[in-house]
């Protein structure tokens, strides 16, 4: 037997083994490597849970109402409506109902309008196969099952001509127009987009088969982050020297054109909610009839046809002065981007603010002047037509509150009461007959004329004091109305002179007018016998006296030329104080100025506080629902409150975008709130999204308060079926200037219709127990420079005061909530009502001091004058300039963001501590005595259960654990087992 044997250099050799120190060299980081990403990767879940939760969802907060509650009625607020498909069907008539009633009927030659039944009629325009719906930004609204122009007429019997329709449908599909992009205004576009006049020529041959009538659509929109644009160049190939972008362009003048050149009867259909210069078309003869359709919404379209078909009666007023050269008034100048140049601005920063969707925040310092004062609107050019300033045939289009109809109204004095004495009313009966041959409505103002001394406080030569909107009436039927005013609302505000009201002694003239020009009948007069000044006894709707808060703002203003002041414009000399652009002095802001630029001290403010540090975290067994129904100085509220620790609170605080944090300890349930001033729209679940409503400005066309309260009840009761607790709506900043990018959701250029309008809304959500927020408080009438460290605003107070503040003013005065309540251990039901429970702040300041952070407009005004009890919240608050601190010591309670994209840089001293509980206080009221509470009872729990994604980052985190403990075990098995082969 033989042994085979093996070549030397043909053997196996012996493999190297990995030593230890090498195998661990290998592992031990990349162990080290998986255990910081898992513990980072948790730590980032938890700091951005909020803003995850708001993505993917925040889990649920189940309440469990104990055993002796179960049959009592919890239901406080009920639905008149048993699903979302019925409301839908329900809103859909009311949006239709709301546009039909706020179109106004500028023009009507020969009477035009209404077409017969059955017209074959001629779309002419981009907008009629292209219309503006609504606004962009928050105000945006989904159009997938919009009635559109053409299907609005089709629906009220007319035949349109479908050749020319396509046409235009298929140039809107491949020409864009202009685009406000939010926030980003350089990419804001501003083209009009007008199919030119020639492209029409091989179409022509379809006119006479449908040439009853051709109807000129004229759109123009509008956008939350950017403003209209005041010079066309570089956006228009036929740009003329001044023209602006609501101005009639070339291509829509040649449209004008050609339809008068082939069609006997021309209506032109003006959809914008903005005013235009529309003197081009009035003063055409060829133009027969002028439409103001404002931007109809979802079904408003509808409203349209029957408007044009004659269906109904057109009854709407125009919410603006319509002027015929915006370069002529007041606020032109002073209305856009102006910037100080010797301030340079910084604050610190989160992480979040410093990402790339915040890339514009840049380190100017922006201003604007409200250099006009009181004389906005037809408040300027009636006062200057007063007073010889201007021709007012030649500078006015339409007045304010102007509107024909297809009937003739006859209106006579029916009686009046001019109750004697400064607490007295002001009442004004007027008889309106239809003399016509069709049923309509019409609409009845009465303004008033207070006494002027040149010199002396301003005042406008007319201000809008009431309003009343009739029934239909039938041909040779008429009805009474009546309008009300208080004697106390014509006192003007001396902020020079006595800081507060005055009503000035001397005769007050009273007119009934059909608008703000047109007297119709015999004035009245209130004589007032003593000037009386509200120094001392407030004014009976204010809860503490009114006096100057404004003081550092006004001072920037003055009566002659100055160095470095504003010149107050005056009705003494209105063509020597004209506004102007900024001089360059007022480019170089003042010490003082650049002071109010700087980061918010909050280690100041807690050094000079000398309160006593508030009790936390300690026991009470109260939870939120008892709260329901009690007063706001309840010493509950003290109990309540003191339970709660300053984590749960800050939690809330600093993470309420579209929400309010729930809060398991006193059974506070989640809340919902959503955004959209033409109805809900959620950034967050599309699910919410409701009916679109027409703009703000069609519904305050319609001059129809009752039309108002019907919208607000109606989201009300979508609140109820879609578990919505609060509505960012409405909105109630003024059309200062017909460029501001977010006219459209803003009511008017008059404080009294937009108040009165805010108040009607909100008066029928709080039927239903949605809370609506007033924004956006104060003086926030221009987008540009918005978020560009907050736009330094200055305004006299008399302006603030008399103009910019009043719709606040009179919607926090005049909202009602009906709150039914538990009120005993045996269920029994009791009811009372509290009021405004919701405002949100703006994004600019009032003079140097943001408006979230203001003392004096937060505290002072909104709550110390005017007795406002609830929340107020910021407006997005992903700006480094807009401080929590700061804003929760003034008055802002809550902050318009996701945590964790800010925190409060003092939770610790007794001023913090203080203001949290303040906040936490006016959000938990809100939210107590809203429809939140809906199916809770006394004795209620709440718990928390996580969503589902929170249970999976738990399992990939328990898995990825294990497999890191496992790896490590393996690794020291590893080496160990090397260890003792090597020995």
């Amino acid at each position: 037997m033989s042994t085979a044997s093996v070549e030397p250099d043909k053997a196996e050799k012996p493999k190297k083994k990995m030593t230890n120190r090498k195998f661990l060299g290998i592992w031990v980081p990349i162990l080290a490597v998986v255990l910081v990403l898992l513990v980072v990767a948790n730590i980032a879940i938890e700091i951005f849970k909020p803003w995850i939760g708001s993505q993917l969802g925040q889990g649920e907060y189940t309440v469990e109402n104990s055993a002796a509650s179960e049959s009592w009625d919890t239901e406080y607020y009920k639905s008149d409506y048993e699903d979302i498909d019925q409301l839908d069907a329900a809103a859909g008539e009311l949006i239709s109902n709301i546009a039909a009633e706020g179109v106004v009927l500028a023009k009507n030659e020969s009477a035009a309008l209404p077409l017969p039944a059955g017209a074959k009629v001629t779309m002419l325009g981009r907008a009629a196969a292209d219309p503006v719906y609504g606004g962009q930004g928050s105000g945006s609204v989904d159009i997938t099952n919009a009635v559109d122009a053409r299907s609005g007429l089709e629906n009220a019997g007319l035949q349109i001509n479908e050749q020319v329709y396509d046409a235009i449908a298929s140039f809107a599909e491949e020409t864009p127009r202009g685009n406000i992009v939010m926030d980003k205004p350089n990419d804001s576009t501003y083209n009009i987009g007008e199919m030119p006049a020639s492209d029409y020529a091989a179409l022509s041959n379809t006119f006479a088969d449908y040439g009853d009538a051709a109807l000129v659509f004229i759109g123009r929109g509008g956008g939350e982050g950017g403003d209209l644009t005041q010079t066309m160049e570089g956006w228009d190939d036929n740009y003329v020297e001044g023209q602006h972008q609501l101005q009639l362009n070339k291509d829509e003048l040649d449209l004008i054109n050609l339809a008068s050149s082939n069609f006997d009867r021309v209506i032109v259909l003006i959809n914008a909610s903005t005013t235009m210069e529309l003197g081009a078309i009035q003063d055409n003869p060829e133009v027969d009839s002028v439409l103001l359709i404002g931007s109809p919404g979802l079904t408003g379209f509808n409203g349209v046809g029957q408007v044009v078909a004659g269906q109904v009666n057109p009854s709407g007023r125009t919410v603006d002065i319509w002027a015929s050269d915006f370069s002529k008034d007041p606020t032109w100048a002073n209305f856009g981007d102006f910037i100080y140049e010797n301030v340079d601005v910084s604050y610190p920063m989160s992480t979040l603010e410093s990402t790339a969707s915040n890339a514009d925040i840049t380190s100017d310092a922006p201003f604007v002047n409200y250099a006009e004062g009181i004389y906005i609107g037809y408040r300027y050019y009636e006062t200057a037509d007063a007073e010889g300033f201007i021709k007012y045939d030649d500078a006015v289009v339409y007045p304010f509150g102007y509107g024909l109809s297809y009937t003739d109204f006859e209106w006579s004095l029916a009686g009046s009461s001019l109750e004697s004495g400064i607490d007295g009313t002001i009442s004004v009966d007027v008889e309106v007959k239809n003399n016509g041959t069709v049923p309509g409505k019409d609409v009845v103002e009465v303004y008033y004329t207070a006494p002027y001394t040149r010199g002396g406080i301003e005042k406008p030569e007319v201000v809008l004091a009431a309003f009343a909107k009739t029934g239909e009436i039938a041909p040779g039927e008429s009805e009474t109305v009546t309008l009300k005013f208080a004697v106390e609302d014509m006192a003007s505000y001396d902020y020079k002179g006595e800081g507060a009201y005055v009503l000035e002694k001397g005769d007050y003239r009273i007119s009934v007018r059909s608008d703000s020009h047109t007297e119709v009948l015999e004035p009245l007069t209130y004589v007032v016998d003593e000037t009386k000044v509200y120094s001392t006894d407030a004014r009976t709707t204010d809860e503490v006296v009114a006096t100057n808060q404004f003081d550092s703002v006004s001072a920037m203003f003055a009566d002659t030329p100055t160095e470095g002041k504003i010149l107050n414009f005056s009705r003494a000399d209105f063509a020597g104080t004209f506004p102007q652009a900024p001089t360059p002095d007022l480019y170089q802001a003042t010490p003082e100025i650049a002071e109010g630029f700087t980061a918010y001290d909050f280690k100041a403010a807690a050094d000079a506080y000398e309160g006593e540090m508030p009790a936390t975290g300690q026991a009470s067994e109260l939870t939120l629902v008892e709260m329901r129904g009690l007063d706001w100085d309840d010493p509950k509220w003290d109990e309540i409150i003191s339970k709660l620790t300053v984590p749960e609170m800050t939690t809330v605080i600093l993470n309420g975008a579209y929400q309010t944090g729930g809060i398991p300890s006193i059974a506070k349930p989640l809340t919902m709130e959503v955004d959209g001033p033409a109805g809900f729209s959620s950034f967050i679940n599309s699910s919410i999204n409701g009916p679109a409503y027409p703009s703000e400005v069609l519904i305050a066309q319609t001059w129809n308060l009752e039309l108002g309260e019907q919208m607000g009840l109606m989201l009300g009761n979508e609140s109820l079926l879609k578990g919505v607790n609060g509505w960012y709506a409405p909105a109630a900043n003024l059309h200062r200037s017909p460029f501001g990018g977010r006219n459209f959701e803003y009511y008017s250029e008059d404080p009294l219709l937009s108040g009165d309008m805010m108040t009607a809304v909100s008066n029928g959500a709080a039927q239903r127990g949605l809370y609506t927020a007033f924004k956006h408080f104060v003086a926030n009438e221009q987008e540009t420079n918005r978020v560009n460290n907050g736009v330094a605003t200055w305004v006299n107070e008399q302006a603030l005061r008399e103009v910019y503040l009043k719709p606040f003013e009179i919607a926090v005065k005049g909202v009602h909530m009906p709150v039914t309540y538990i009120s005993d251990d045996q269920g029994n039901l009791a009811e009372t009502e509290v009021g405004a429970t919701f405002v949100m702040s703006s994004f600019n300041r009032v003079g140097t001091t943001w408006t979230g952070g203001d003392p004096a407009l937060m505290r002072g005004v909104l709550r110390d004058e005017w007795g406002f009890r609830g929340f107020a919240i910021t407006d997005f608050n992903l700006y480094p300039y807009m401080n929590p601190n700061q804003g929760i010591n003034a008055g802002s309670d809550l902050m318009l963001t996701f945590a964790p994209s800010k925190s409060l840089d003092d939770t610790s001293s007794a001023l913090a501590v203080t203001d949290i509980q303040n906040s936490t206080k006016a959000i938990l009221y809100t939210v107590a005595n809203s429809n939140a509470m809906n199916d809770m009872a006394p004795g209620a729990t709440v718990t928390y259960h996580a969503p589902a994604w929170v249970y999976i980052q738990w399992a990939v985190t328990g898995l990825l654990g294990v497999a890191w403990v496992a790896g490590v075990v393996w690794v020291i098995v590893r080496v160990k087992r090397h260890s003792k082969a090597a020995a």
